[in-house]
């Protein structure tokens, strides 16, 4: 299993951006696909982003195509979520999830190791 710790949420106005991070720990980070999930009281846990283990497909939710954007760094085994654009609907906590080798998944079911979240809000 590894280990996911997020970090880079915050308070932020709509319209501004934020930069989340993953870092990750314990097995060989570049083996695992990777996601990042949000969820609020109100919702269950909705996929955001992924991105395959070898780095070579992105994907996204509709609702944040073209403002997010998912990148990983193997060197630093860390993952990041670029948001640009935001808007008060974004308001969530944000989770990063790893998956051994997986190359493509949208459910939370396909993902075995989650972080703790990082609160991010946007205000109007």
């Amino acid at each position: 299993q590894v280990q996911l710790v997020e970090s880079g949420g915050g308070l932020v106005q709509a319209g501004g951006s934020l930069r989340l991070s993953c870092a990750a720990s314990g097995r060989t980070f570049s083996t695992y696909g990777m996601a990042w999930f949000r969820q609020t009281p109100e919702k269950e846990r909705e996929f955001v982003a992924g991105i395959s283990w070898s780095g070579g497909s992105t994907f996204y939710a509709d609702s944040v195509k073209g403002r997010f954007t998912i990148s990983r760094d193997n060197a630093k085994s860390t993952l990041y979520l670029q948001m640009n654009d935001l808007k008060p609907v974004d308001t969530a906590v944000y989770y990063c999830a790893a998956a051994a080798r997986l190359v493509r998944g949208i459910s939370r079911s396909d993902y075995g190791s989650w972080g703790q979240g990082t609160q991010v809000t946007v205000s109007s």
